[in-house]
């Protein structure tokens, strides 16, 4: 599991690599190289497929977080545990920031 500041860190490297690409695919076609057009549209389509595989990725872990977080919620809540019931809470509010980065 990846953590919130590599999910970041991905998306920002993803997202830079899209634009570069995008950059260079506009370039070649506007001096007529295309070479370079070519390079920067498979750079561009390289970074946005990586980047929807991870979104799927990250969305996948925080739902299972998530859901780990509200069976030990409500375990905690049953057995009146509340260290299991706080713990829970975390898993679930854990699962929505992973979704949402």
């Amino acid at each position: 599991m990846a953590n919130i500041a590599e999910n970041v860190s991905t998306k920002v490297s993803n997202t830079a690599n899209s634009y570069i690409g995008g950059a260079k695919q506009a370039i070649g076609e506007t001096i007529n190289n295309p070479d370079l057009a070519a390079r920067g549209a498979a750079q561009k389509v390289q970074a946005d497929t990586a980047q929807k595989v991870h979104d799927a990725k990250t969305e996948a872990e925080g739902l299972a977080h998530k859901a780990g977080g509200q069976a030990q919620k409500t375990s905690g809540n049953v057995l009146g545990d509340y260290s299991l019931e706080a713990s829970g809470e975390g898993n679930i509010t854990k699962g929505e920031i992973e979704r949402r980065t």
